[in-house]
């Protein structure tokens, strides 16, 4: 039995139409993907997923989704047109650009030796653009480098439109775009990526037990759809870590390079910080964007002030912040390591993924044993229509080879289930319906298929 590299994962996702490297008839861009057709199916899941447990199975929620395209008084404000950069530098020798925490200054260069490195300097990772017919600085805005500015510019919007009382959460899924110096290791580090953040406001005072939490609520999410405990890890960033915002952040570790050595197999893919009542002042009338080195930028544009009346107390007040931050794409990511497996039965190689049911792109695979038979082809259509209408179940016929050929492509896809329609179900109308994660089969009556498929999904 053999897991994931990230060298088998980008095979697999080529091979089965999961991803594609972004613009690649002309020779691809650097730090950009496409979904493919099993790509899109598994990543729309785990935003579903995602939304369903903080939207749908909460009573404190308000879901938004904010422009990507901000004004420049947005991240100015926040601190990101100032602060949002990465330590950049150059080789003298090769000309090639690196960051300068990512770098090793023995390593090789292209044109012999060591790197020749110069000093770092800043390089801030936005993406600026124009708006209207003329190029000038008064018609810059950037592309959102995360999906947080959008709520908390939104908050006094949210709150009058709902009457909702503290604690509550507004949530948010949508795209995010930096242009980072040196995009890589596939999905993991790009430059155009979607994002999934909460921003649960709370009263001063209760924000450390909330951050606790969160922490154990994100991380029982990550179990329930299937990531190994040994898999996750948590890391409590020490204080010389901390963003300028953050009070504390614990980021949730996820096991990407189990090829490298221990202690560098693990990187992030969420972050749950506790950012205080920094980004609402920023963002209220009269407020001020406070910095690490003491200096503070006072709020001159805001039209309104971002506060919230406590009846029991009689004060308006600014409310604490606790952000769980996860990347859709990691997330994909780490549930495609976590899930794939290879296994050797009978002599026999093959490579699954053990997908939650819930994440899986298909569910069911209807396969007819004979494609050259047309009763039992039209019998394999009629019973995945008959499945597919049912809403949740996404059902694929697939005639594409032998059997044995389709079962191994469904494995490495995920499909939890194969229907197989065969000379008997033609006379007795039942079929064979084999597992993905045991390869059992059990003959089923098409009249209960349905159910017993949906049993086993529940």
């Amino acid at each position: 039995m053999a897991g994931a590299t990230m060298d088998k994962i980008v095979s697999l996702c080529k091979r089965r139409g999961f991803l594609f490297q972004g613009s690649e008839l002309y020779g691809g861009l650097q730090g950009t993907w496409d979904y493919g057709p099993m790509g899109a199916e598994l990543k729309n899941n785990v935003k579903r997923a995602w939304w369903r447990a903080n939207v749908y199975e909460r009573d404190d929620m308000e879901g938004i989704d904010a422009s990507i395209l901000m004004n420049r008084l947005v991240l100015r404000y926040s601190g990101h047109e100032a602060t949002f950069s990465d330590p950049l530098v150059d080789c003298r020798k090769c000309k090639k650009r690196f960051r300068a925490d990512q770098i090793d200054p023995n390593e090789k260069c292209p044109e012999g030796g060591a790197h020749n490195l110069t000093e770092p300097r800043p390089f801030n990772l936005m993406f600026k653009t124009t708006v209207g017919p003329i190029e000038n600085d008064n018609n810059i805005p950037y592309m959102r480098p995360e999906m947080a500015q959008g709520i908390f510019v939104n908050f006094k919007n949210v709150l009058d439109s709902t009457n909702r009382k503290l604690p509550f959460r507004i949530v948010q899924i949508g795209k995010a775009y930096r242009n980072e110096i040196t995009p890589k290791n596939f999905i993991f580090r790009v430059r155009e990526f979607e994002q999934m953040e909460i921003e649960y406001f709370v009263l001063p005072g209760t924000d450390e037990e909330w951050h606790r939490r969160w922490i154990a609520d994100r991380v029982a999410w990550y179990h329930q759809y299937g990531i190994r405990p040994g898999n996750l890890k948590l890391y409590v960033q020490p204080p010389e870590e901390l963003s300028h915002y953050s009070k504390a952040t614990t980021d949730l570790l996820y096991r990407f390079f189990p090829e490298r050595e221990e202690d560098k197999q693990f990187d992030e893919v969420e972050g749950i910080a506790n950012r205080t009542d920094y980004d609402l002042t920023c963002h209220t009338k009269g407020g001020k964007t406070a910095f690490k080195d003491g200096s503070f930028l006072q709020n001159e544009h805001a039209v309104f002030k971002q506060t919230y009346f406590d009846q029991p107390t009689n004060t308006h007040l600014i409310p604490y912040v606790i952000e769980p931050s996860g990347g859709v794409d990691r997330i994909t990511l780490a549930f495609l390591m976590d899930s794939y497996e290879e296994q050797v039965t009978e002599g026999k190689e093959r490579t699954v993924l053990h997908l939650h049911p819930d994440l899986a792109p298909v569910k069911v695979a209807v396969i007819p044993l004979a494609r050259n038979r047309p009763n039992m082809v039209e019998m394999a259509k009629r019973i995945k229509r008959e499945l597919q209408s049912a809403g949740r179940l996404r059902t694929l016929f697939d005639d594409s080879g032998n059997i044995g050929k389709c079962y191994a492509r469904q494995d490495e896809i995920g499909t939890p289930f194969c229907v197989t329609i065969d000379h008997l179900s033609l006379e007795d109308q039942q079929v064979t319906v084999r597992h993905r994660d045991s390869m059992l089969q059990d003959r089923i009556s098409v009249d209960a298929l349905q159910r017993y498929i949906e049993d086993r999904l529940a």
